[in-house]
């Protein structure tokens, strides 16, 4: 009984995941436990199991007397996440470059050229799919599960922002140099090169947005 029940509060937080990451729940936004309760046809325990498990990934905020809601991530929290991840994945791709194997290098060189084509022909949805894969890929190389563990629930925050950095003027091609630079330390083995350029990257991603932040601002206000 114990392992249905997890398998299915697992499962009830893996629905509600998605739906916060499409927007369908989105910043801000109360979580009706009835309705969701009626809607999944579920009972109210794994339902507030799985809002435990969202909680404690800080995709949902309790309050209180009131419930849950769907957190809402300010610039503060992106000034303070992008420094701890650039060193939890510049502390990966230092990790990688002592670990890759040829056969591993090779991979992430078809990887890169896909990268290139899709920065070429200006296709950015592509682009997102790619890049995500390479930051995998040097993740899953680092061979560290407590990186890998913090990075994801990092991630996940970030990914609830919905951020678009790719729009920013000159972004795209800045990125694209940015992961070849990350790429040429880790085929040359050069761990602390590598480590270099992947915080650079992840810094520059956190300038690229505050910069677009305020361009967004700007025209709404002008």
């Amino acid at each position: 009984m114990r392992l249905v029940l997890n398998s299915l509060h697992d499962e009830v937080a893996a629905q509600l995941r998605e739906r916060i990451f499409a927007g369908v729940l989105t910043p801000g936004s109360f979580v009706d436990e009835l309705a969701l309760c009626a809607e999944m046809a579920i009972s109210r325990t794994p339902l507030r199991e799985a809002l435990k498990v969202l909680t404690a990934e800080g995709l949902l905020t309790y309050q209180p007397r009131r419930g849950c809601f769907v957190s809402e991530i300010t610039e503060r929290d992106l000034d303070e996440i992008f420094p701890v991840i650039a060193l939890l994945e510049g502390r990966c791709a230092f990790e990688a470059a002592n670990n890759a194997s040829d056969a591993d290098l090779a991979a992430l060189e078809q990887l890169h050229d896909r990268l290139d084509r899709h920065a070429r022909a200006r296709r950015i949805n592509d682009y997102y799919e790619v890049n995500f894969a390479i930051h995998e890929a040097i993740i899953t190389l680092a061979d560290n599960r407590w990186l890998t563990q913090v990075i994801g629930d990092l991630r996940k925050l970030v990914k609830l922002a919905r951020l678009q950095q790719l729009h920013a003027p000159g972004r795209l091609e800045q990125s694209l140099a940015e992961h070849m630079a990350v790429f040429a330390a880790l085929k040359a083995r050069d761990a602390e090169g590598a480590e270099a350029a992947m915080r650079t990257h992840l810094t520059r991603q956190r300038i690229a947005l505050r910069e677009l932040a305020r361009s967004q601002t700007s025209r709404i206000s002008a």
